[in-house]
């Protein structure tokens, strides 16, 4: 899938320009002369001669919208004109890479070659003057990756802010995303499987499993008590209750990370539940603003949380209460969410600033993936949750005391649809927050 967009070439070319601004502050601070990225190679399964699906090397798609180019590699010099050395093998086996096209390639001096081992002659010779960033397995000869530390800390702290060119690609995938989710919710509502439910996605999103930012969560009834849940049953449920999808979409090696989570009976108790987390969730939304502390933010979400677990006969104690003896982390157990962008969980989520100081987690959070304040530019999800997880409902229920906080008779009517979670991707601006998931189904006649 490719788009056209008149904008594009400026968008991009400013992205070059924050790019390069951003490696040569990095390269200067560690004393390198040099940036290398490989694009990463292929590798085996073990005693196999299968190869596992290829992921590229973030860095490298950080700076070009190829995501299929093992072998590959890009070099910069501050003040030199980027390189791409693209492998384009000569192979029968494989379907050989097409050659480089579209609105980015006159920003790079592209040279092809079709042996691996050709691309040093193409690289600096002075291997100690380089800043290279790739893993153990892309070194080629003496090439070989040292990831210094200073430059990854730098250029991860800002990656953390979004160019214009960046937030085009990933308002593209939000919408593939969503979609793809409304064709998902669709075969729900006609009574298919998970597996099923999952091939709707693929078809609608046009993508394979391995073109998505991360694995397809589908869940159907109490299978959504299960955070990380791949299974995905063949044959439907005997009773339909519920339905949980956290499933996203790629586009130019953006990502999108998208939850909703359905009634069956849009008419019952559970859909009044999901209405008011949908609620709460947008209310979040509505925070992501500069200045926000990710953390407060997340520590709040217990709070409101806890009026609904109040509101909604789950606990007889206050909201308060719940937060501070820990009740609200039974049925909320993960963080609030996480940078997105190049990757579904994005980098420098917990750096205080460029130099790589991080920012520790509040107490009793081990789960939260994001501590930093949040900055114009920045793309983060917001996806509350709540649950009902019998290992953790039984650690609950064996504290006599806070045992007798809960209505027990209500959280196991409860039992039988797994749980809630709600994730929109939102862009923090210098005023109202982008909402790029909400965007997206408004486009696709949902929400």
């Amino acid at each position: 899938m490719d788009i056209h967009h008149p904008d594009l070439h400026p968008l991009f070319a400013e992205h070059m320009a924050t790019l390069t601004q951003r490696s040569d502050a990095a390269l200067a601070k560690a004393g390198f002369d040099h940036l290398l990225i490989p694009a990463g190679n292929l590798h085996y399964q073990f005693l196999d001669d299968r190869d596992y699906p290829f992921c590229v090397n973030p860095q490298f798609k950080h700076w070009l919208p190829v995501t299929n180019a093992p072998g590959s590699w890009l070099v910069y010099t501050p003040g030199r004109k980027p390189k791409l050395v693209f492998l384009q093998p000569a192979d029968y086996w494989h379907v050989v890479p097409e050659a480089p096209a579209g609105y980015w390639v006159e920003h790079f001096d592209i040279i092809i070659i079709r042996e691996a081992e050709e691309a040093l002659a193409h690289l600096p010779k002075d291997t100690d003057r380089c800043a290279i960033i790739g893993e153990t397995g892309s070194a080629l000869g003496p090439v070989v990756p040292n990831n210094p530390q200073a430059v990854i800390d730098h250029l991860h702290y800002h990656r953390m802010c979004k160019t214009a060119y960046e937030l085009a690609m990933m308002r593209v995938a939000s919408k593939i995303g969503a979609r793809a989710h409304r064709a998902a919710e669709a075969a729900f509502r006609n009574g298919a499987s998970e597996f099923d439910i999952h091939m709707a996605y693929l078809a609608s999103a046009r993508q394979t499993e391995h073109e998505l930012p991360y694995s397809n969560i589908i869940c159907l009834n109490e299978h959504a008590a299960v955070l990380h849940y791949h299974s995905l049953q063949h044959a439907p449920p005997a009773h339909r209750h519920s339905f949980l999808i956290d499933a996203g979409a790629s586009f130019h090696g953006y990502a999108s990370d998208i939850t909703r989570t359905h009634s069956a009976d849009t008419g019952d108790a559970f859909q009044g539940l999901i209405n008011d987390m949908d609620a709460m969730q947008q209310h979040l939304c509505a925070r992501v603003r500069a200045g926000q502390d990710y953390a407060a933010l997340h520590v709040d979400t217990h709070r409101l949380l806890g009026g609904i677990l109040k509101q909604h006969g789950f606990i007889r104690m206050s909201a308060e209460s719940a937060v501070e003896a820990g009740v609200t982390s039974t049925f909320f157990p993960h963080g609030l969410g996480h940078p997105i962008g190049l990757q579904v969980h994005d980098v420098a989520a917990f750096a205080a600033d460029e130099s790589g100081k991080s920012i520790a987690r509040p107490d009793g959070h081990p789960y939260l993936r994001m501590t930093r304040t949040l900055e114009p530019g920045a793309v983060v999800t917001i996806e509350p949750g709540l649950y009902f997880i019998d290992m953790l409902l039984a650690k609950l229920k064996d504290d006599t005391a806070l045992a007798r906080e809960i209505d027990w008779q209500r959280v196991d009517a409860f039992r039988k649809f797994g749980g809630i979670r709600i994730e929109d991707d939102v862009v923090c601006t210098e005023g109202e927050p982008e909402n790029l998931t909400r965007d997206a189904f408004a486009a696709v006649g949902q929400r």
